[in-house]
């Protein structure tokens, strides 16, 4: 009898149930549930409806069960950071606060104001955002907190509401930029400059980790199959890289979707001089491997491009418009903070290029394309500036996530990068959830033979540098950073 798994993967706008198999020594992906995601205005701030996510998931298995399945192994990845503060009674106290949301404006300066960041930075190996768990707690309501018996961040609180029990998984709580880099628990100076006991937060797990079943209530509330909750690489980006077919130790990942995400597996961290300058991130990774990568703002623009046009045009019809404008007509810091919720992306982008005196971008084509071009560029640099701090050449950049479909930005990003693109797979988030759970079940062995069951049953297209004409384009853009 096939052994059936499920990846619950949600990410900023939208959230789906994934189910697979192995037939015939390949990996089947079928996606059998989607729903909506995003947060709104609430009590003051930006939240997520928690609610929402936890019954779209029910409806989901409820779905696996209708389609004759009894019995699954299910794993559950988020977005990082964001947290549910959670009651004696085990109940959630609010919906929890969007990394999005303002409150964190200024809490890196002023926390910092107290302990330095060469400190933090030594302590955890994490870039400095302000909308990190340590920030979010720093500005957290304290009335509240005290009234909290467990800080959870989200996908362990969708685990703890399937089964009852509560965990901190690793790769996602490393996120936090709370936990110290040789000790492996959370800091406890840290915490104290916030105000938090580290008693509030539910034991630290490995992904892979046995987590329960499914509670009967909701079982036969719902009309569910048996579900086994593994307790997988929580972090989407940790599922990604695990779902990244990267072979040898000369390949460096870019996980792209909302967010990008770009750097290499590591086995020590990194978190010396030089990484700290740059504002590169030690992530803890499955397995024992840590993610070295820098945040980079992403498929976000392109989406909140997207939505302006009230959804005019697909993603595919607008990646064919860019095609057909010049790009480079414009420099882009593309990570300034001002893109990441801006009232309208359209008008920001074309604020940033007058105050600059760039061309400004106006049809969809132009935006679009102003948009690949500036991120294909700040890639190009960053596999530059890792390949100096890691003091290693990388050979090949393996693309996962929906970005990795845009033929148009992987071309782009291997010629001015000079560097062979792996693009895909492009669910490449949940495989590796999925892969994990596979693994801790003992059908798959480990995760060097994971991948090559990856490489084996997903279409991958590999993008050689076909230009070596945007040396000097990148040489400029790099000195346009630096101004």
């Amino acid at each position: 009898m096939s052994k059936y798994y499920i990846a619950v993967d949600i990410g900023a706008s939208s959230g789906r149930l994934m189910l697979s198999q192995i037939k015939n020594r390949k990996m089947v992906l079928e996606e059998i549930h989607r729903f909506k995601n995003g947060f709104k205005m609430e009590d003051g701030h930006d939240r997520w409806d928690i609610d929402h996510l936890i019954s779209e998931i029910l409806a989901g298995l409820k779905k696996v069960k209708q389609r004759g399945i009894d019995k699954v192994t299910l794993g559950i990845d988020t977005w990082a950071v964001d947290y549910v503060l959670v009651g004696e009674d085990g109940k959630k106290l609010s919906n929890p606060i969007s990394y999005r949301d303002a409150r964190t404006k200024d809490a890196v300066e002023e926390l910092t104001a107290s302990i330095s960041k060469e400190e933090i930075y030594k302590k955890t190996g994490i870039q400095f955002q302000d909308f990190n768990t340590l920030y979010q707690l720093y500005k957290e309501d304290k009335d509240l907190l005290d009234e909290a018996k467990y800080i959870m961040l989200v996908p362990d609180y969708i685990g703890y509401v399937l089964t009852g029990k509560a965990v901190t998984e690793v790769t996602n709580a490393s996120t936090t930029q709370m936990l110290n880099l040789r000790h492996g628990l959370f800091d406890n100076k840290l915490l104290d400059e916030i105000g938090v006991a580290s008693e509030k937060f539910p034991p630290l797990v490995d992904a892979g980790t046995y987590l329960g079943q499914v509670k009967e209530d909701l079982k036969e509330a719902n009309d569910l199959p048996e579900v086994r909750v593994i307790t997988v690489a929580t972090h989407d980006t940790a599922s990604a890289v695990v779902g990244a077919p990267g072979k040898g130790h000369d390949w460096a990942f870019l996980s792209s979707g909302t967010w990008s995400l770009l750097g290499e597996e590591l086995r020590i961290p990194e978190n010396g001089h030089e990484a700290y300058l740059e504002n590169y991130t030690n992530e803890w990774g499955a397995y024992g491997t840590y993610r070295f990568l820098k945040n980079i703002m992403g498929m976000w623009v392109v989406q909140c491009i997207q939505r302006e046009y009230d959804g005019k045009y697909s993603f595919p019809q607008l990646a064919e418009l860019a095609g057909q404008v010049k790009p480079f007509e414009q420099f882009i810091d593309i990570n300034d903070d001002r893109f990441t919720n801006p009232e309208s992306m359209i008008k920001e982008l074309q604020a940033y290029c007058k105050e600059h005196g760039q061309k400004v971008p106006k049809t969809p084509g132009e935006l679009v394309m102003a948009a690949y071009s500036n991120l294909a560029l700040f890639y190009a640099n960053q596999i530059s500036k890792l390949g100096q701090i890691l003091d290693q050449k990388i050979e090949t950049l393996n693309i996962v996530g929906g970005g990795s479909n845009v033929a148009l930005l992987n071309q782009l990003t291997a010629d001015l990068a000079q560097i062979k693109v792996v693009a895909g797979p492009g669910e490449a988030t949940a495989i590796g959830n999925i892969m994990v759970s596979m693994i801790s079940n003992g059908d798959v062995k480990n995760l060097k033979e994971g991948r090559q069951l990856i490489a084996d049953s997903f279409d991958l297209k590999e993008f050689e540098p076909k230009t070596n004409e945007y040396s000097q384009v990148l040489k400029d853009y790099q000195a346009f950073l630096e101004k």
